[in-house]
């Protein structure tokens, strides 16, 4: 005990206790958040994609119908990923947080995204990838945001099925030249409209998850 403490009611912790106390508390239930969903198993996941990344662009010719395929394919595998932690094994017990869910369900989403593209572009760094490091942000957004969609109507573990439809529409538009910008990974790097439909993609898929969450089949 200190003299700050003389005086103090029996039991009442000291201000700056007291004023830490929010902050802890919501550092714990971000890293319970975090733990629930996999989290630290999704950034390995992505570590691999971007090894594996670099290892494809090594091999693969620098031109044609192959170039794109492979690293659109590790994209969509990374975007599945990341729609997989929106579920959780236990259900979502910070329910019982109220306002604070949303706010991590938001985190998580974009922060993972981002983490996403920045692994992949380090994994194809000095390597040809088609496309370019603004394309790999563009295809690895939209994949994402429909990895995040699938998971509000068929629940977490399901959210792979969306960004690999996805991909099954996409490879055969690679050889047919399609032009519609919703195949956005068909179109050359610096089309707005690809980049356009992307961005609502995601966006979508972030708001949906954010306000909805992940699709809680126990629960139902």
């Amino acid at each position: 005990m200190t003299a700050a403490d003389v005086g103090r009611p029996a039991g009442q912790a000291p201000a700056s206790r007291r004023a830490a106390g929010p902050k802890l508390a919501g550092l714990r239930l971000a890293r319970l958040h975090a733990a629930s969903r996999h989290v630290l198993t999704c950034l390995v996941v992505l570590a691999a994609c971007a090894v594996a990344l670099r290892i494809a662009l090594h091999w693969l010719p620098r031109s044609g119908v192959y170039a794109r395929q492979i690293p659109l394919t590790i994209e969509a595998g990374a975007a599945a990923v990341i729609g997989v932690t929106t579920g959780s094994p236990f259900g979502e017990p910070e329910r019982a947080t109220g306002r604070w869910l949303p706010w991590l369900r938001l985190a998580a989403s974009v922060v993972l995204t981002g983490i996403a593209v920045g692994t992949l572009a380090a994994g194809a760094a000095a390597a040809h990838l088609a496309g370019g490091a603004a394309g790999l942000a563009r295809d690895v957004a939209g994949f994402t945001g429909i990895a995040l969609l699938t998971a509000a109507v068929l629940g977490g573990g399901l959210a792979w099925i969306g960004p690999m439809a996805y991909l099954a529409v996409t490879l055969p538009a690679l050889t047919e030249n399609w032009t519609t910008p919703w195949i956005w990974p068909a179109r050359p790097p610096h089309d707005r409209g690809a980049a356009i439909c992307a961005a609502l993609v995601f966006a979508g898929g972030v708001a949906v998850i954010t306000v909805r969450g992940a699709r809680d089949r126990a629960r139902e």
